[in-house]
């Protein structure tokens, strides 16, 4: 995704071979399916991501002309344009997305309606300066503060209902809390908090809606009120600045930088947060409760084992997340998913679809609190604009569900109850969630106890090492010399998660976590499997896995994972394996079989009593297959293996370092993404503090700086100020924690990068890397 000229760049990547006659702004004919896009139909809100399949799987960015939005579905590219805030400016977030008649602007003047930027649709240097002012009270630490009394105000509710066997978890629960943590958090009296819910509601059709002409007059007159109370509880708190809150502290900001935090942005975000802080959260609650309840074995994996909740809340936004669409305004001509979008257009992200984006989650339509990826998702956006109350809805939704899944495990939704929305492009939640349980089952009657606290309470991003599900071992097979083969199966039977060739999975057990590649048939959801290398002087893991663990012990399993996905889009592949490394290349020559493509595979090891594997790969894909045989003194030429590549060919390869770096060497004069490798282990990335260094991080998107001392990695800081980034494997070796720089020389030690991608300094790996010198400037 570059800036470009409509003719200079872009193409549409769809067959127009039927079209409607419409053009696009690009010039671009207009489709069947854009054409009949319309965000204000109730099919939209019901189901966001399954409204816009189509277009994920034919036509990722279109225009449509009801709504006058480039609309972009994807995954990658929303993340790209989030990313981008100078060229795709948030300026548009608040915009009427249904212009607003004259009568309604009377109406709104009368009330003195001055609604002007807020931290959400202001465009830089402004938002970052005012960001790094007002952001210190959405840091994790001061944020636990609050979950004591989250904690409170949910037995409370739950205590009014417990007994009765039904309730409307909206009106009774999801939306009163929310909303009294919001006025607590903001310092705003918690007067008249019915009244915000329908000013609230007000402020969603205005801004969002597609209301008629009359309806615009009814909303304007609540707006109006609405701007109104902000603002008299804006005077009221201004006559006492010293008060505690995220609002006061944004007073004593404008008394301190006037020239910041001016007096109409004051204004402007009194009124902003009092509907953000709260009905967000809101909803996103109500969708995770009807998104676990509606997948039982999802909502009792948690009862029996509430460590993965954090994990189920990111899958629950994934699924299910509040916010489902956001806007851009491209400040220049633009290339979005291979599409030419003009200067001036205006963006449609729909984050609902991003989120069941199948090129980046794996299984999206089903819904896996074991995802380790689901932190992933978009619905709290990215880059700068990212919302800074996101752990404020984590925290609150991680209380929920640990009181309901402790003391009413059997809730149950009332069946056949129907869900309505609110009609508008972004935001969705139920208008009620109907639930029934039978209270002489309620597990608190025999064990009072169940209402005290669990101890210890993390706000942020879920803790990877909590995301496994209990397999069992299933078979052991002995694949050769120092190799075993280990299948394990869901210890209750169930099946177990869909993978694509290049996954890996984690094993987990006496105090050993390793990865692994998983080479079994991936049609066999009812196991999985992988072939373990006996490393005699290596540091337990693999001689644990080979010789202590048994048939029918249990163990833990994160994943799978895809960190080396297949390119299926290719003509031509080329396979390349040395030794273990043959367990990812297996998996892609039988997706390759199966996709009838064309393809060879070049597997080198030291005997054939060292080689895994061997006797399937001769008997599945024989004439494919070359051997190179180290005790027949046959030897691996890649120059040989790989004498006719071009832009059609992909060389897919994994093996020791040696093996990769060849690769690398040869690969130089090839085009661009056509050589794609794994290692398959790396040294060990514990810090040595004595060896190391600190130093300075500027995070440029949010204009602050981060202290990475000798003892931590820059993973560490960052999440310790509340910077989410993605991790899996901590060592260097999948790519998920890469962060792009923009200055200073980094101090490369993944596994991931090619030797071009390093001397670049253009990227590194948060896990392991660190700064050759004392400074770095990365694009966080």
């Amino acid at each position: 995704m570059n800036p470009s000229s409509p003719q200079a760049g872009g193409r549409c990547p769809v067959d127009h071979s039927a079209m409607t006659g419409q053009i696009a702004p690009n010039g671009c004919p207009v489709s069947a399916g854009a054409a009949a896009f319309d965000p204000f139909e109730d099919a939209y809100m019901q189901s966001p991501s399954d409204y816009v399949r189509w277009a994920r799987e034919q036509e990722p960015v279109f225009w449509s002309p009801q709504l006058g939005y480039w609309v972009v579905t994807r995954y990658e590219d929303v993340k790209a344009v989030f990313r981008d805030n100078l060229l795709f400016s948030p300026s548009v977030a608040l915009e009427k997305i249904t212009p607003a008649t004259p009568e309604v602007m009377q109406v709104l003047q009368g009330y003195g309606f001055a609604m002007n930027r807020t931290m959400v649709n202001e465009d830089e240097p402004d938002h970052m300066a005012r960001r790094r002012l007002l952001m210190d009270a959405f840091l994790p630490a001061r944020l636990a503060t609050f979950e004591p009394m989250v904690r409170s105000l949910a037995r409370q509710y739950m205590d009014r209902f417990i007994d009765n066997g039904r309730a409307d978890l909206v009106a009774e629960m999801f939306y009163e809390i929310p909303l009294n943590v919001a006025l607590k958090f903001l310092g705003v009296p918690d007067d008249g908090a019915e009244q915000l819910r329908e000013f609230a509601v007000a402020h969603t059709l205005n801004t969002w809606g597609r209301p008629t002409a009359q309806e615009q007059i009814q909303i304007a007159h609540d707006v109006g009120r609405f701007w109104e109370t902000a603002q008299e509880i804006l005077d009221n708190m201004r006559a006492q600045p010293d008060g505690e809150g995220w609002m006061y502290e944004t007073i004593r900001q404008h008394l301190e930088h006037p020239d910041v935090v001016p007096e109409s942005y004051m204004r402007s975000m009194m009124m902003a947060i009092l509907a953000a802080a709260h009905e967000t959260t809101s909803n996103a609650t109500a969708n995770a409760f009807h998104t676990l309840l509606s997948h039982r074995s999802a909502w009792e994996a948690l009862c029996e084992n509430p460590a993965l909740i954090p994990n189920a809340v990111e899958e629950c936004l994934r699924v299910g997340g509040s916010i489902i669409a956001w806007r851009r305004l491209a400040t220049d001509d633009a290339v979005v998913g291979g599409v030419a979008i003009p200067k001036g257009s205006r963006i449609l992200l729909l984050q609902a679809s991003a989120n069941f984006d199948p090129s980046h989650f794996e299984n999206p339509e089903e819904v896996d609190v074991y995802r380790e990826s689901a932190v992933e998702h978009m619905s709290f956006g990215y880059g700068a604009h990212q919302c800074m109350g996101k752990n404020i809805a984590r925290m609150q939704m991680r209380v929920f569900i640990e009181e309901f899944t402790r003391r009413l495990p059997h809730l149950k939704l009332v069946p056949e109850q129907s869900f309505s929305y609110l009609s508008n492009t972004s935001f969705r939640g139920p208008s009620a969630l109907f639930a029934e349980w039978d209270p002489a089952r309620n597990p608190e009657r025999l064990n009072p106890k169940l209402r005290e606290a669990p101890g210890g309470f993390y706000v942020g991003p879920p803790p990877k090492d909590a995301i496994t599900r209990t397999v069992v071992v299933r078979e052991k097979h002995a694949e050769g010399d120092g190799l075993c083969r280990i299948v394990v199966a869901d210890a209750q039977g169930a099946a177990l998660p869909a993978w694509t060739a290049g996954a890996h999975l984690d094993l987990i057990a006496g105090g050993f976590r390793r990865k692994y590649s998983v080479c079994g048939l991936a049609t066999d959801r009812s196991s999985l499997q992988v072939v373990v290398q006996r490393e005699a002087d290596g540091r337990g893991g693999s001689r644990h896995f080979c010789d202590t663990l048994a048939v029918g012990d249990l163990l833990q399993l994160a994943g799978p994972k895809n960190m080396f996905k297949l390119d299926e889009s290719a003509e031509r592949f080329i396979l390349v394996a040395g030794g273990i490394g043959i367990t990812p290349i297996m998996a892609m020559a039988d997706r390759l079989k199966s996709l009838g493509k064309s393809y060879s595979i070049h597997y080198a090891g030291r005997s054939r009593e060292q080689m895994a594997m061997l006797s399937r790969l001769e008997r599945d894909h024989a004439s494919a297959l070359h051997l190179y045989l180290k005790s027949q003194g046959q030897r691996l030429s890649l120059t040989d293996a790989l004498g006719e590549v071009d832009a059609r060919t992909r060389v897919y390869a994994c093996g020791p370092d040696r093996l990769i770096d060849e690769l690398e060497r040869l690969s130089e004069g090839w085009p661009a993404g056509v050589l794609h490798f794994e290692h398959f282990h790396a040294e060990s990335q514990v810090l040595d503090p004595s060896r190391e260094h600190a130093f300075v991080v500027h995070l440029k998107d949010s204009d602050m700086d981060v202290e990475v001392p000798a003892d931590r990695t820059l993973l560490q800081a960052l999440q310790s100020v509340g910077v989410d980034v993605p991790c899996d494997c901590g060592e260097g070796l999948c790519g998920t924690c890469e962060v792009a720089v923009l200055e200073g020389e980094v101090d490369h030690r993944d596994k991931v990068l090619t030797r071009a991608e390093r001397a670049t300094n253009a990227r590194m790996l948060a896990c392991c890397s660190r700064a050759a010198g004392g400074r770095l400037v990365v694009a966080l």
